[in-house]
């Protein structure tokens, strides 16, 4: 429900992964085979002797500007790793309902936190011993408040009871409320369990 950008992330991750496996394939085979070893040994002293010749060719004012353009590009590189960091996640909202009301009296805006309801289910779903934790939260879907509800059972609980006593849950919530909220159920099934995991979707 989040808008964690997952396709970006695996894109990235797998371009990591394969840097760092050549990275690693190339030193276990310099290790390992000794004509590899030879070969490096050759080719490291000719390719700082070349980097060095790189560096006096690209003087200015005293410095190659090569040492520039790769400190630009660290900066742009860490702004965009921040910018990335700060794109996990998003979408989680503080607000559950905020309505205008203007219809006699003192108009106003009426808004409930998304914390009441999260820990009032959380507080409900504990009390149930068939769950062995649960976890509540609100996220902005389409323009619209909607709340996830991520349940661990006990070993040997039924789902489909889990998943009853939690819906009938949402519906007092939104009797309480005086509205419907779209609600995701997810049961996770834990290593012990013998049934796998079931989402609900209201």
């Amino acid at each position: 429900m989040n808008r964690t950008p997952r396709t970006l992330n695996r894109i990235l991750l797998g371009l990591l992964g394969l840097v760092l496996a050549g990275i690693g394939g190339g030193l276990l085979w310099i290790s390992l085979d000794p004509r590899a070893a030879r070969t490096w040994q050759e080719f490291a002293p000719k390719a700082q002797e070349d980097l060095q010749d790189l560096g006096g060719q690209t003087q200015l004012s005293g410095q190659s500007w090569i040492w520039m353009v790769l400190s630009l590009a660290m900066i742009v590189a860490i702004v965009l790793l921040i910018l990335w960091a700060a794109a996990q996640g998003r979408g989680r909202t503080g607000t559950l309902v905020s309505e205008y009301d203007d219809d006699g009296g003192v108009p106003g805006r009426v808004a409930v936190s998304s914390a009441m309801a999260e820990q009032a289910l959380r507080s409900a779903l504990q009390e149930d011993p068939n769950v062995s934790s649960a976890a509540v939260s609100t996220y902005d879907v389409r323009g619209g408040p909607a709340l996830r509800v991520r349940i661990q059972p006990r070993q040997g609980a039924a789902p489909q009871v889990i998943a009853a006593d939690a819906t009938a849950l949402v519906e007092a919530l939104d009797a309480a409320l005086g509205r419907k909220t779209p609600v995701l159920i997810s049961i996770d099934a834990g290593r012990k369990l013998r049934f796998s995991r079931e989402d609900r979707v209201r």
